[in-house]
């Protein structure tokens, strides 16, 4: 678990090895302050208009942003509460919607292990588990030393973090002077960016496959089970990956 794996090469335009905690935390803030944060803000200045729109208050869309911080999730529980619904369904719907980040979590956190960090930092790590931090985590972890990686997300994160709360804000206040279908499509460019982070990462075999896959099945698996088909669809198609790609790697070490 606490190797010094990584799982893809550096991304062009990469920054040299910081020298200490310091520079990554540094390195990571400068990271986040560019097309991250201007893409995660613009889908949370959405999802602010959204909070607004539904009747809910500021406070409520601030709480939801700072302890839930994944829009999946949020946007099921404003959907949800604005509709009445009770507090276990809530629950399930906000829990299957954010499900993608425990194998976020494992695959992220054994990269920033080090003795000498505190655990307590792993579980305020998990927290700020979210599909920017995480791509930018795994595509730089080969250019940080292991100790580092910890300080470089936190400063990723953190960054990324503030800017969503901020933009919530911003969202709430404009919520009726943007036209609902802008404010609705701006949700939608965090996961069109974190689809771009990702294919950056093409090169690798599974990755390839899992896209592919997924590209196939999702359209077959939405209109046979319009509920489960996306779900379906992400179990369907990684499971095949991984089961190929580990086939290609016994068959060419064998």
């Amino acid at each position: 678990m606490g190797t010094d794996d990584t799982r893809s090469e550096p991304a062009s335009g990469a920054r040299a090895n910081p020298v200490d905690a310091v520079a990554s935390f540094r390195f990571g803030m400068r990271e986040a302050v560019g097309p991250p944060a201007i893409i995660m803000g613009a889908s949370f200045v959405g999802f602010g208009s959204l909070v607004r729109e539904s009747g809910l208050s500021l406070s409520f869309g601030l709480v939801s942003s700072a302890t839930g911080w994944a829009l999946p999730g949020q946007l099921a529980l404003v959907e949800l509460y604005g509709t009445g619904a009770g507090l276990l369904a809530i629950t399930l719907a906000v829990a299957l919607a954010n499900a993608r980040l425990l194998p976020m979590s494992i695959s992220a956190l054994p990269l920033m292990r080090h003795p000498r960090h505190p655990r307590i930092l792993y579980w305020i790590a998990a927290h700020f588990i979210a599909a920017t931090g995480w791509a930018l985590l795994m595509q730089r972890a080969s250019i940080l030393r292991q100790e580092h990686r910890l300080a470089y997300y936190f400063g990723l994160t953190l960054t990324l973090w503030v800017v969503s709360l901020l933009c919530t804000a911003v969202g709430w206040e404009l919520a009726g002077r943007v036209p609902r279908t802008v404010t609705l499509g701006l949700v939608f460019l965090n996961p069109l960016y974190f689809l771009l982070l990702f294919l950056i990462d093409t090169p690798a075999r599974g990755r390839l496959l899992a896209l592919g896959f997924g590209a196939a099945l999702g359209p077959l698996l939405h209109l046979a089970t319009p509920d489960w088909g996306l779900l379906l669809c992400g179990l369907v198609a990684g499971t095949l990956a991984f089961a190929l790609d580990r086939a290609a790697q016994r068959g060419r070490h064998g």
